[in-house]
């Protein structure tokens, strides 16, 4: 008799890899990329050099960080191709369908998949990954716009990465305190270990697929609910509640139904997720400008409730949804706006999983029936 294997649902617990990427460090439970606290990158950096650091290793001098930007600036136009695309694709569609079907499409345009060795030279992986993080802003500005009857905002050399996403999405440069919000949400949006997405990219890669195919299928698994999603549905919980003097009222049914309430709660985290604090930083700040002390007070009373009931804390879905639906983003955008930041984190794993590739195959513990005759006719 074999014994039986344990079986470790959802792969929880189970190291299946290394990685030089990142890490959240339990001693202070801060998420660490490369090394660097992300609150402490958070404060001191921009989008691009975090950018920088996750796709090529360190932080850039001020030589690399001109040349990076210059890079990803020269990549920003959105392909006509592209356009034609996506305005093929009806505007019911859910806005990850769009850019997953865009990020696809990009791939077909790279030629250099064919060359001998082309799916992993390092130098053109690296290029491919600056394409698609240059790339992503503008797929999803346009797709944002286009449901509300607008025309493409042609992107602008001028502006940072960020500064530039908010003015091809909204037509025109954003304030000081929306740009900084915003590029503060792209930074702890930008890497988290082996999530879900992640290790999807990583299982793909490793059968020596290609990088768009790769990031395509992570654009797949933050799709749901479980992942991405959660910054859609807290706004979604957010107009069921209606305003802080409902929360009492709709936690206890909520809870009695077991509901599951999002953005609450982290599997990696067990004392708060530490990008929160930072987020929740600049959603005050978004708060006061936009003078909308009754999203404060919701968001307030809807952490301390769920605290004393349940002692679960907020993840980072939590305070990114309100900042994003303040800023003026479509709830629908918020995933898309997770895929533009994150694609720098999938890049790296990508890239990572080649320079050490093993096929990524798992083993499985049968439950069906035992060897049967099949029965005659």
């Amino acid at each position: 008799m074999s014994q039986t294997p344990e079986i470790h649902k959802g792969l929880n617990g189970v190291v299946v890899d290394a990685t030089a990427i990142s890490k959240v460090n339990p001693e202070t439970n801060s998420l660490l990329y490369r090394g660097y606290p992300v609150q402490d990158l958070a404060a001191r950096c921009s989008f691009e050099e975090v950018a920088h650091l996750l796709l090529r290793g360190e932080l850039p001098s001020a030589d690399e960080l001109g040349g990076f930007q210059q890079q990803e600036r020269s990549l920003r136009a959105l392909d006509e191709r592209t356009k034609t695309l996506i305005d093929s694709l009806p505007t019911s569609a859910h806005p990850m369908d769009v850019v997953r079907t865009a990020v696809s499409q990009l791939g077909t345009f790279d030629h250099t998949l064919l060359e001998a060795d082309g799916l992993t030279d390092p130098q053109l992986n690296d290029g491919r990954a600056m394409y698609l993080f240059a790339q992503l802003p503008a797929i999803v500005a346009y797709d944002q716009r286009r449901r509300h009857g607008q025309e493409l905002v042609e992107p602008r050399a001028d502006l940072g990465y960020s500064a530039n996403f908010l003015h091809m999405t909204f037509g025109e440069e954003p304030s000081e305190v929306v740009e900084r919000a915003f590029d503060v949400s792209m930074i702890l949006y930008a890497e988290h270990s082996f999530n879900a997405s992640t290790f999807t990219a990583r299982v793909i890669t490793s059968t020596l697929a290609d990088m768009y195919s790769a990031v395509t299928g992570a654009i797949g698994a933050l799709k749901g609910p479980l992942h991405g999603g959660a910054n859609e549905a807290v706004m979604a919980t957010f107009a069921e509640i209606g305003s802080a003097d409902g929360v009492q009222a709709w936690l206890a049914d909520a809870l009695a139904n077991k509901k599951k309430i999002m953005g609450f709660g982290h599997r990696v985290y067990k004392n708060g997720d530490s990008r929160v604090p930072t987020m929740k930083g600049v959603l005050d700040d978004l708060v006061a400008h936009f003078d909308r002390p009754d999203l404060g007070e919701l968001y307030t009373a809807l952490e301390t409730e769920m605290g004393e009931r349940k002692n679960i804390k907020p993840n980072l879905d939590y305070p990114a949804g309100p900042a994003y639906h303040l800023m003026g983003f479509d709830t629908q955008t918020f995933t898309p706006l997770f895929v533009a930041s994150r694609v720098t984190g999938w890049c790296a794993h990508i890239m990572e999983q080649l320079a050490s590739n093993a096929l990524i195959r798992p083993l499985s513990e049968y439950t069906g029936p035992e060897q049967r005759e099949v029965p005659g006719h």
